[in-house]
C-alpha cells in the first residue's frame, strides 16, 4: 500500500480562516510601517520647515550643497465649492482639458444601466468576479 499523503483540496472553512488570518497580518503589518512613516515624515515636515526659511531668510530659490540641490518652489492647488459655476465655464469656454480623464465608475454603472443605447464609442468595460470573507458574527 502507497503510504504518500493524498493531495487534498482545504476546506471552504479552512479556507476562509486562513484568509482571514492573512488579512489581518497584512492589517497588523500596514498599521506599523503606517505609524514608522509617520514619525519620519514629521521629522522630515521639521527640516523642510527650517530649509524653507533658510531659503526665504537669503531670498534663494535654490541651494547647492555637498548632499544634493535644496529647491524652493510655489505649488498651487484649485478646487471650486461652485461646480455648477464651474460646470458652466467648462461648458462655454469648451474647456474640457481642466477636468482630469477619469470616469465615476459608480455613475458611469448608473448611466449605462439605465441608458443602455447610449454606451459611448471607447468606453472600455471590464467585470471581473471578486471574492469578499466576512467574519463570522460572534
Amino acid at each position: 500500500m502507497d503510504d504518500t499523503v493524498q493531495d487534498e483540496k482545504p476546506s471552504v472553512d479552512r479556507l476562509a480562516q486562513v484568509y482571514i488570518k492573512m488579512r489581518d497580518k497584512r492589517d497588523t503589518m500596514r498599521h506599523e510601517w503606517e505609524d514608522k512613516d509617520k514619525a519620519i515624515e514629521s521629522q522630515m515636515k521639521l527640516i523642510e520647515q527650517e530649509m524653507l526659511e533658510l531659503c526665504k531668510s537669503i531670498n534663494a530659490n535654490s541651494i547647492a550643497t555637498n548632499h544634493g540641490t535644496i529647491i524652493r518652489s510655489v505649488k498651487s492647488r484649485y478646487w471650486t465649492n461652485d461646480w455648477d459655476s464651474m460646470y458652466h465655464l467648462i461648458k462655454e469656454n469648451d474647456a474640457f482639458a481642466l477636468l482630469e480623464k477619469r470616469i465615476h465608475q459608480t455613475h458611469m454603472k448608473e448611466f449605462i444601466q439605465e441608458n443602455p443605447d447610449l454606451i459611448p464609442a471607447g468606453l472600455n468595460v471590464e467585470n471581473e468576479f471578486t471574492v469578499v470573507v466576512r467574519r463570522p458574527k460572534e
